[in-house]
């Protein structure tokens, strides 16, 4: 539950989500016709179910600032525990909206309504097994795209004098080194490791780029280079790409743990 799930933060495309699922339910339901759709006349399907699919996609968009707030709580790593406390919220949310729908507009005033199981078994999870899909595979297919454009992002480590900066994409970075004044960025150029001295400080490079992870007061590494663990003499170290090993303190253990324990699963 706690490896890392592809999760994109984009307010805007889970917007898109959203109305996707409200066209998707409409048009299932007035095509599909199950249950006692079928009796409602044309003008009663135009009226009445597009408001269902509205419904659900009013659901999932009313959970997005939840959705924000636990992905700023764990520090921008989305996980598996996440995606799933977020996808029961919204189904939960989703069936008592609506069944308040179903029991104060549809059948509002009718003697026999449908009961609380009958509704739940019926009708609510044949209904999830149209709508989980697109959710999963939207959420899943922007997440990852999102992943990938991450690993090809270029970004410049610039230095405290105006012209002397280095320019990569983020995934050839295997990690940066704190040497004194200066730091030593190790990062890959086609199949070679490559050092480059640059004067600054490791925690400016740490705030500017919060992809990467901090494993010691003198080294920050990319997670996406993370290759094995490597204990050795009671010390903790961690063996990178090329070859390279940068080691772990107590003070940031824990962290490194969280973040890396389950890449290797």
């Amino acid at each position: 539950m706690n490896r890392k799930y592809p999760f994109d933060p984009s307010y805007k495309n889970h917007f898109l989500i959203a109305l996707g699922l409200a066209l998707w339910i409409f048009l299932f339901l007035f095509f599909t016709e199950p249950l006692d759709v079928s009796e409602l006349s044309f003008s009663e399907k135009l009226r009445y179910l597009p408001i269902y699919g509205l419904i659900v996609g009013f659901c999932y968009s009313a959970f997005l600032p939840m959705q924000t707030y636990l992905f700023q709580k764990s520090n921008s790593n989305w996980r598996i525990k996440h995606e799933v406390f977020f996808l029961v919220a919204f189904m939960g949310f989703t069936f008592i909206v609506a069944r308040l729908f179903y029991l104060y507009i549809i059948v509002a005033y009718e003697p026999n309504p449908y009961t609380l199981w009958y509704y739940f078994y019926a009708i609510f999870l044949p209904a999830l097994s149209i709508i989980l899909p697109i959710v999963l595979v939207g959420r899943f297919g922007f997440g990852k795209y999102k992943d990938k454009k991450l690993e090809e992002r270029k970004i410049k480590i610039q230095g405290e004098g105006h012209y002397e900066s280095l320019r990569l994409q983020l995934k050839d970075l295997i990690c940066i080194q704190s040497s004194g004044n200066y730091i030593e960025v190790y990062y890959r150029d086609a199949t070679r490791l490559k050092k480059s001295l640059i004067r600054n400080k490791l925690s400016v490079i740490e705030e500017s780029f919060p992809e990467l992870l901090r494993t010691h007061r003198s080294f920050i590494i990319n997670p996406f280079h993370f290759k094995s663990w490597h204990p050795e003499k009671g010390k903790h170290f961690l063996k990178l790409s090329h070859e390279v090993t940068v080691p772990i303190s107590k003070t940031y253990l824990k962290t490194v743990k969280s973040e890396l324990l389950f890449a290797t699963a």
